[in-house]
């Protein structure tokens, strides 16, 4: 299948007696009517990290996924392989830190803008969000591809956004980046410091978010650092348009490690 054509479904499922948000991305909509031999050899589940106590515990045991959890017996065929991916003490190689947001983002171009929005009058943006929730999906989509127009970007790019536009993901979205603007202040400089080796940096020269300035700046204070700055005009928020060229990027740079992995 090409993979700019490879769809994304939503589902919502109970799972541990909580309402749950499942994504799926594939050809594979429904895995219990699928026939055997159009099914996909692994499944891969990724569990955010309010769920990794009930998977860590699965993956510590012996019996069959089909026994041992009912929640998945129910969507997951009894032959088929799963592997769990979810957060978990594991030992980092490398971190690549992609337009870094680390430190003084609300003196930030952006965050000099956006700052009083946040954290004054934020509560104003909530009325006209929740009306926007009762709109078709249709209709939000639409006024998600006309904010992007003359972007390039995934068809999924404008389901996910448009997805934000339910009332409480809006609510939660404005809440986190309020916070973000009053606690991340100073660069933490001693942690970078025990862990320069396992880290790469890398700026944008016109972020509005992380400025070159911030760049220049962390490059001084850690001369030995793998600290870059791009100089292909990617933007700030690259998954809109550059995702594959960032991931190609990122894969040539770590080649070496993956290759002994």
């Amino acid at each position: 299948m090409d993979p700019e054509q490879v769809p994304l479904y939503e589902e919502f499922i109970y799972c541990c007696g909580a309402a749950t948000q499942v994504l799926k991305c594939g050809p594979w909509k429904d895995l219990l009517e699928t026939e055997s031999k159009t099914l996909p050899r692994l499944l891969f589940l990724i569990i955010p990290g309010k769920f990794r106590k009930n998977a860590k515990q699965h993956s510590n045991r012996k019996q069959p996924l089909s026994h041992s959890q009912p929640e998945l017996r129910v969507h997951v065929q009894r032959n088929m392989k799963v592997i769990f991916l979810f957060l978990m003490a594991v030992q980092v190689l490398r971190s690549v830190l992609l337009f870094p947001t680390i430190e003084r983002m609300a003196q930030s171009p952006q965050g000099k803008l956006l700052t009083p929005v946040l954290c004054k009058l934020r509560y104003i943006l909530y009325m006209p969000v929740y009306l926007l929730s009762f709109l078709p999906e249709r209709v939000k989509t639409s006024m998600v591809q006309f904010v992007l127009r003359g972007l390039k970007y995934p068809d999924e790019i404008c389901f996910l956004i448009a997805l934000l536009c339910i009332y409480f993901s809006a609510a939660n979205v404005l809440y986190m980046a309020s916070q973000e603007m009053m606690k991340v202040v100073e660069r933490d400089s001693t942690t970078i410091k025990q862990n320069l080796k396992k880290l790469i940096f890398y700026y944008g020269v016109a972020d509005n978010w992380c400025p070159q300035q911030y760049f220049e700046e962390i490059k001084m204070d850690f001369p030995d650092g793998d600290i870059r700055l791009c100089e292909k005009g990617i933007r700030h928020a690259f998954v809109l348009d550059a995702s594959r060229e960032v991931a190609a990027m990122i894969t040539d740079w770590l080649q070496d490690i993956l290759t002994r992995l």
